[in-house]
Parts: C-alpha cells; structure tokens; sequence
C-alpha cells in the first residue's frame, strides 16, 4: 500500500457519507447517555474520596499522611474520570458545575438547558450516595452511617467559597480561552492542591458534600453541617462567575504587546 492510498480512501469515504450543513451544531449525546455518565462519574469520584479515606486511616494514624493519601488518589481518580466521561457529558460531577453552565447559557455561552440540568443534578446527588456507600461496602463498613464529623465552624466555611470560586473561575476560564482540552489535568491538579490550602479540604461540590454525610469516616460531614457548605458552594459559584465576566472579557479586541511580538 502507498502512502497516497490511504488519503484516497478518506477522501472517497468523506465525499459518501453525509456531512452536516455548515454552521449546523454537532449532534449531542443522548441526554439518558449523559445522565448514566454523570451518576457512574459522580459515584466513582465519592467511592474514590471515601476509600481511600478509609484506606489511610487503616494504614497510619498520622493525620498528615492520611490527607496526603486522600488526596493523591483523588487527583489520580478525577483525572481519569474527567478523561473518560468528558466526551459524553463534560464530566461536572458536580452540581455547581452544571449550575454555572446553565446560567452561562442562558446568557448567550454555550451549556446545558433547563431540562438538561433538572436531569444531571439528581443523576449527581443519586451518584454521590451511591459512591458512599459503595466504599463503605468495599471496606467493610455499616452501609449508611451519619457522620459525626462537625465541619460548621465559619473558617471552614470560607474555604469553602474560596475552593469553589477556584474551581469555576478554572473550568470557565478554560473554557473562554479554548484550552479545555487541559481540564483532566488542570482540574485534578487544582482539587489536589485545594486539599492543602483551604481549610476545608474543599468539597467544593454539592453533591459530593451529600454524598459524603452518609459515611462516618475520614472523609464524612456531619448532617447539620451540610446545607451550610452548599450554601457557600453557591456563593463560590456566583463569585467565580463574576471573576470570569471580569478576567475573561470577550470581544475585548485587544491586543497586546506580547501577543504582537508573537
């Protein structure tokens, strides 16, 4: 075979199969496909933060070392989950995530719908619980069990906004400077490096913070803590928007010096 063939072959096999109109949207995976991504992604991720919670705790009373183990294998897990479901449903796992798409859509970006969201949100909380009390089988312990573990002081609750302020100016801010493409990496590294520097350990998540109630151990939540840390998960949320209308204006039409070297 030359090295012409192959290009002939494509060239045959473009001309036979249908192509879209120009400038017609690319068909979107099935919304059931999405919503089962997002609740196997959400689940693995929860799984992920509570085993390996467990596991380091097994393995050494130092507390260091405990959070060092969490957070490693969540940076590793998040990076595959993010690669592996990306390309079906964008890989929130996160309602935060998908709240701030939405409202980015309905002001002209691209992004789930109203139908799009009262779907992936419950897939995610449902997935959550589920990842819980999976790790708590795998581990051998009670299935559900209401964790003791008090995070309500108004410190803690800072490092909430903050972690999830991060995290949306991140992925929003990928995305208005097309470089999504380094989400897996970006994304993970971001939450590993959250672990340590907010006092919070950043949950940074909704869904994942439901999820881990249901489990008392290292990783759990207190019951009564949880609707605070959503409601500053929220508040991260707005202010991350906000830092992205701000830092990443579009259509500036500026441009810089270096940028005119280039």
């Amino acid at each position: 075979m030359t090295a012409t063939e192959p290009a002939a072959s494509e060239a045959v096999a473009a001309d036979v199969l249908p192509q879209p109109a120009p400038g017609a949207t690319p068909p979107r995976t099935p919304l059931i496909a999405r919503a089962a991504a997002e609740f196997v992604g959400t689940a693995a991720l929860v799984a992920i933060v509570v085993g390996s919670g467990i596991q380091a705790t097994r393995l050494t009373d130092d507390v260091a070392l405990q959070l060092l183990a969490n957070s490693t294998a969540t940076v590793f897990g998040l990076g595959v989950l993010i690669v592996l479901f990306g390309p079906v449903s964008g890989a929130h796992f996160n309602p935060a995530v998908t709240l701030a798409e939405w409202w980015t859509a309905r002001r002209g970006g691209a992004g789930v719908n109203a139908r799009e969201l009262a779907v992936h949100v419950p897939s995610q909380i449902v997935g959550a619980v589920a990842g819980a009390v999976l790790a708590d089988a795998m581990f051998g312990e009670p299935l559900v069990e209401w964790s003791a573990h008090d995070r309500s002081a108004g410190n803690l609750l800072l490092g909430e906004v903050v972690a999830t302020a991060g995290l949306i100016l991140l992925i929003f801010g990928l995305t208005r400077t097309d470089r999504l493409r380094f989400a897996p990496v970006a994304v993970a590294s971001y939450i590993g490096a959250a672990y340590w520097f907010t006092s919070s350990t950043s949950f940074a998540n909704p869904a994942v913070t439901i999820g881990r109630a249901f489990t008392d151990t290292f990783a759990g939540i207190a019951p009564a803590s949880v609707p605070a840390f959503i409601g500053m998960q929220l508040i991260g949320t707005a202010v991350g928007l906000a830092l992205v209308a701000v830092i990443f204006v579009r259509g500036s039409g500026r441009t810089t010096a270096a940028e005119t070297a280039e």
